[in-house]
């Protein structure tokens, strides 16, 4: 039996430096955009924090209810962070 020759092609030298490109205004707006950034790390935290839920609650949450649960936790700490600091530090804001 013999096998077909695959015919590999690779990227032009051009589409190569148009993808680094692109990757490096990625990476650009990745540091002026920390929203991005600090939602990827509430749910990464979410991850440890919903088992803990679903592991407490005595299997009567639902694993979505647990995962909705934890993010309602992180979304009122986080508020509760930004409020202190409007309170106590207004002149930045």
């Amino acid at each position: 039996m013999k096998l077909p020759l695959l015919n590999l092609s690779f990227p032009s030298l051009q589409t190569t430096t148009q993808a680094l490109e692109e990757v490096l205004a990625i990476g650009s707006e990745w540091r002026r955009q920390k929203l991005p950034l600090y939602l990827f790390l509430a749910l990464c935290l979410n991850l440890v924090i919903a088992p803990v839920v679903y592991a407490t609650s005595n299997n009567e949450f639902s694993r979505s209810q647990a995962w909705a649960l934890g993010l309602l936790g992180l979304g009122t700490a986080a508020i509760s962070v930004y409020l202190f600091f409007v309170m106590f530090i207004p002149e930045k804001f």
